[in-house]
């Protein structure tokens, strides 16, 4: 990630090619995106370098969910869309009314209605991938202990066989790719609003369920009834009855502990979550699992 100064000179450079005014910008958040609220109600989205074509299809996304009369975050118009700085793009955004995340009942409602969608003939999404990134963060993890990458290695590639064997029971669907809770945005008077537009791709509609299902079976952080609320508000199906629930979540749960490998390497807190979650996935740990946020 570009240092704090770089996003700050990103930005500047942005808004002046884009006619906007980035004067007393607020930072929103620092992170492999880095985002601020300009005057006039606008929020910069600054994606990492050579994301350019990722932030087009963001942009475009957004405005056919728009279309589509789905609530979804909406691109700002009257602007290059994205605005490239050398090979890091800006996506400009209309910020949202004050708001709070979903309940699992109004993330499953939003969901419903983003399956029933049919593929977009005007843009092309990519195949979701639940394997994206995964073998270039383990193969980079040379903090872990070796006998513990070594597993990493064999899971991966068991998983892999695992879903190849699965037969799937519904054609692909748009799919977001990171669907829970706080990437609906509810405001005190409105419609619930989908957010984070990076991972939308087609694929199983299944992956869109599997981490609220994941929540509630293996992990002591989603009650029985915010659980039956979900599946209720998405049409009444349940996803850990299917045949291919239990690849899924293996897979769901791989990913998020990768994910935190990723942090690891700068912080110890980090290495030693990375190190329980993998404890866990080997058995070593009961479940229900407790795993820190990060």
């Amino acid at each position: 990630m570009a240092p704090r100064e770089t996003a700050d000179d990103v930005l500047a450079t942005a808004a002046q090619r884009a006619g906007l005014d980035a004067t007393n910008a607020v930072l929103i958040r620092d992170g492999s995106n880095v985002m601020y609220q300009l005057p006039g109600r606008v929020v910069a989205r600054i994606g990492p370098e050579h994301t350019g074509d990722n932030a087009a299809r963001q942009v475009e996304i957004a405005r056919w969910l728009t279309d589509s009369d789905l609530a979804v975050v909406r691109a700002f118009d009257g602007v290059p869309q994205p605005t490239l700085v050398g090979s890091r793009p800006v996506t400009w955004w209309e910020q949202l009314p004050e708001h709070r995340p979903a309940t699992t009942a109004e993330l499953g409602a939003v969901l419903r209605s983003l399956h029933a969608l049919s593929l977009p003939k005007q843009l092309k999404l990519p195949r979701f991938d639940p394997f994206a990134g995964v073998d270039e963060r383990v193969a980079a993890a040379q903090h872990l202990p070796g006998d513990d990458r070594e597993w990493l290695v064999r899971r991966l590639q068991e998983l892999r066989q695992q879903l190849g064997r699965v037969e799937l029971d519904q054609a692909d669907r748009v799919v977001h790719g990171d669907a829970w809770q706080g990437n609906v945005a509810v405001p005190e008077n409105g419609t619930p609003v989908l957010l984070d537009l990076e991972h939308v791709s087609c694929g199983h509609p299944d992956w869109d369920l599997i981490p609220i299902a994941v929540d509630h079976v293996d992990f002591a952080r989603l009650s029985s009834t915010d659980y039956r609320d979900f599946v209720a508000a998405y049409g009444g199906h349940d996803v850990t009855t299917s045949s291919a629930f239990r690849v899924f979540a293996d897979i769901q749960e791989l990913r998020w502990v990768v994910f935190v490998l990723g942090k690891a390497a700068d912080s110890a807190q980090a290495a030693r979550e990375a190190q329980h979650r993998i404890a866990c996935l080997r058995g070593e740990v009961s479940r229900p699992w407790t795993w820190t946020a990060f």
